[in-house]
């Protein structure tokens, strides 16, 4: 693990995704890694986050620490770190890995970020068609409660506003760039030691565009697979209850 992203959700973070990339930093672990990648990962998210906020119910205390084990058992394929995870355990991954570069993303305009946060994180948890689903599709429940039950609510409920206070506590300056997605390639790339690259910083993941792209994929991948799967209840309860009158009279 070589850079941590740990800025607080819409401040950035599929941008930095995207632009650790550019810079050769194969593969950097995005909030969509958790739902998307080939092998569903969200129940292993949510151990953690009961290592961290429910340790009581951890019967061994020596099983209450979280370790760059429990990392890297999760996102251990990559060699950056950014949004869900990133900022959830901001303060385990700095303990976990003292050598990755620490990148602090914050947005100035904290009215436009709060209003980003209602139209996006907000919005899909009160969204009843996901919640449906939820309960029809395995993937698409351990996606919403990952997220709408245990990570963002937790997050910002232990304490969020202060979350950048924090990780200046406890990293050194010598390792840590505060940074805006305003602020663009030139900082980022002196902190990383890599030359600018010749391409335009990329912009992704705003609330009308690459969000809403990210719901529509949602919703093709979890409600319409969840809607076959309800077709298939209600066709088998009707072929049982057939067969049961059949058997009756």
């Amino acid at each position: 693990m070589q850079v941590l992203c740990v800025g607080l959700p819409r401040s950035g973070t599929e941008s930095l995704a995207q632009a650790l990339a550019i810079l050769g930093y194969d593969h950097t672990y995005h909030g969509w890694d958790i739902v998307y990648d080939s092998e569903c990962h969200s129940p292993g998210w949510v151990r953690l986050v009961r290592k961290k906020w429910y340790p009581d119910t951890i019967p061994n205390k020596e099983d209450r620490e979280i370790t760059a084990t429990d990392f890297d058992a999760l996102l251990g394929h990559s060699v950056a770190v950014t949004d869900a995870a990133a900022s959830v355990f901001a303060a385990e991954m700095v303990r976990a890995y003292p050598e990755a570069k620490v990148v602090l993303n914050m947005r100035r305009d904290v009215d436009g970020w709060v209003e980003s946060l209602g139209r996006t994180l907000v919005r899909a948890n009160e969204s009843w068609g996901f919640w449906v689903a939820s309960w029809l599709d395995r993937e698409c429940f351990w996606a919403w409660h990952v997220y709408e039950r245990f990570m963002w609510p937790l997050l910002f409920r232990a304490g969020g506003v202060e979350h950048s206070s924090m990780i200046r506590g406890l990293v050194p300056k010598e390792r840590l760039l505060e940074w805006y997605i305003e602020d663009g390639w030139e900082p980022l790339c002196k902190f990383l030691g890599k030359p600018v690259p010749d391409v335009e910083f990329p912009h992704a993941n705003a609330a009308n565009g690459g969000w809403k792209a990210r719901e529509l994929q949602c919703n093709k991948r979890w409600v319409e697979r969840a809607f076959v799967n309800l077709l298939l209840i209600i066709v088998g309860t009707i072929v049982v209850g057939a067969l049961a009158v059949t058997y009756v009279f």
